[in-house]
């Protein structure tokens, strides 16, 4: 009934979205579904679940009506202020953590910024990975920076996780090892023509990178360098046709490119620059 329901709706991965939902609001797991088929359920959970489908026929996506999504093997608490994570993203931690892995070998610690944190997805990636790293988590939204602070107290990295309320290095004092960011890079005109799931629930800030997508680009690149030990690296996220451009800001900032990934369906997505 359920995964018929998100069909009827147009709905793409609609088994998998049903028995999420259903999972979730019922209380119940697949194999309770296997081994016994015939379970009742009370009321509450009926209408919880009812509830949780209408919102997802309606375009909501699954995670949002979840309230959490697993990123790089952490469960992620969201909220309306913070973008949803997403695999592409985790090209980025894997692209940063053999640095941040032999930065805290060799010098005992790791410190990491992580610039429009949002959940805290790629500092608390980090952090869980590298037990002596540190990081700051940096947003101008007081709602994500809440969210990302109980992120990692929910996995045990709180002591190890400071969030920070910035309009990207505005309160910033210091070094840092490691400057990692995925920022807006959708240009504005763009904004209209992305999925439902995402323009209709996603926070436009978290997406808006300016005219051309750049516009954070050009703030990191012009303020990275005097927060950075001079051995450090910044690693960004781009979207998938930005790779030279951003890479030209940077040049022109005075960094070289280390590195440029691409995520799992090939496109162009991290990019890793030093000071020159």
């Amino acid at each position: 009934m359920a995964r018929h329901r998100l069909s009827e709706a147009g709905i793409a991965d609609a088994a998998l979205d049903a028995r999420l939902l259903v999972e979730h609001f019922s209380g119940t797991t697949r194999t309770d579904a296997i081994t016994d088929p015939g379970r009742l359920v009370d009321d509450g959970m009926v209408k919880a679940v009812e509830a949780a489908l209408a919102r997802r026929a309606a375009g909501e996506p699954v995670h949002r009506i979840l309230g959490f999504r697993e990123f790089y093997g952490l469960r992620l608490s969201l909220s309306e202020e913070t973008l949803e994570p997403r695999p592409d993203t985790e090209t980025l931690v894997e692209a940063a953590l053999a640095f941040v892995r032999r930065t805290a070998r060799d010098k005992g610690a790791c410190r990491i910024l992580d610039l429009g944190t949002g959940t805290g997805a790629i500092a608390l990636a980090l952090l869980s990975a590298v037990p002596q790293a540190v990081a700051t988590g940096v947003d101008i939204s007081a709602d994500a920076l809440a969210t990302a602070a109980r992120n990692a107290a929910d996995l045990g990295l709180g002591e190890r996780f400071s969030a920070l309320r910035s309009d990207w290095f505005e309160k910033i004092c210091g070094r840092y090892d490691a400057i990692v960011s995925n920022p807006p890079y959708i240009a504005g005109k763009e904004i209209a023509s992305l999925q439902k799931e995402v323009r209709g629930f996603d926070p436009v800030r978290a997406l808006d990178g300016g005219a051309d997508g750049l516009d954070a680009y050009r703030v990191i690149a012009a303020n990275a360098a005097r927060h950075l030990e001079t051995d450090g690296i910044v690693a960004v996220e781009i979207g998938s046709t930005q790779k030279q451009d951003v890479t030209a800001l940077f040049r022109q900032a005075g960094f070289t490119r280390l590195e440029a990934l691409r995520d799992l369906a090939g496109n162009d997505r991290t990019l890793v620059f030093a000071l020159e």
